[in-house]
């Protein structure tokens, strides 16, 4: 993993082999990488792929060659590494800089945005195809990124989609060009990170994605809107809103 500050924001890069395929070792970096800025002073996250891929999905060799007991170890360390990226309070954008595919397409599927390049690559969720099944946290992931038809969809035709694909069925929320894709990420996690109060995404973010016990949510919330009637958020908005008129 190569970590980078751009503007505040911390570009997370996954530089494993040549398509970054996700064995035991690098979901084991990822878990560890998103855990630790968990608890870091920055202003939001960028994932991205180092070289022309983003991430083309589990490392079908080391399972082959690893048998039983690889398998033992990597299944729970791949739903661990979703989790870290899909639980970080902080905002997370993918720059989908080529190929998503599988395991990868999930990876981005748990950010809360994401961009993906107008260049080659591609997206999908092709294990069907490949003869196995997805982790149940996989399923949950995919369903509440494009809804649940379409991920049944995704899941039992196994097809890899272009970019507008993507774009049309959801799958990405916005295409730019490769050579601007990772900059239009870190600009969108930067907007994230300083036009919303850190805890009210958190909250909103956690309740979204239903990680937030019912009877806890709506005393953070009358929490939440106490402090912004008082630390002025909720008036400088109202002054920006009215002079927009």
């Amino acid at each position: 993993m190569k970590l980078e500050d751009v503007e505040g924001v911390t570009v997370v890069r996954m530089a494993h082999g040549k398509v970054n395929a996700l064995d035991l070792e690098l979901c084991q970096a990822i878990t560890a990488t998103f855990r630790d800025l968990a608890t870091e002073a920055h202003r939001g996250i960028v994932l991205t792929g180092d070289g022309s891929a983003f991430s083309a999905g589990v490392d079908l060799w080391r399972i082959v060659e690893g048998g039983p007991d690889y398998v033992d170890a990597f299944i729970p360390a791949l739903v661990d590494a979703f989790t870290s990226v899909l639980t970080c309070e902080k905002p997370v954008v993918a720059a989908v800089n080529g190929h998503a595919i599988a395991g990868g397409c999930v990876l981005t599927s748990c950010c809360d945005h994401r961009i993906m390049t107008t260049g080659r690559g591609g997206i999908g969720i092709p294990e069907l195809v490949v003869g196995v099944p997805f982790p149940a946290a996989a399923f949950g992931i995919m369903a509440h990124a494009v809804g649940p038809q379409r991920a049944r969809q995704m899941a039992l035709s196994g097809k890899v989609y272009s970019p507008a694909e993507a774009l049309e069925l959801g799958v990405v929320d916005e295409l730019a060009e490769p050579e601007t894709v990772l900059s239009y990420a870190v600009s969108h996690a930067a907007r994230l990170a300083t036009t919303i109060p850190q805890d009210t995404f958190r909250l909103h973010k956690a309740h979204v994605r239903g990680l937030t016990p019912a009877p806890d949510y709506d005393a953070e919330v009358t929490r939440i809107w106490r402090e912004r009637a008082a630390d002025g958020w909720i008036a400088d908005y109202m002054a920006r809103a009215t002079k927009r008129r």
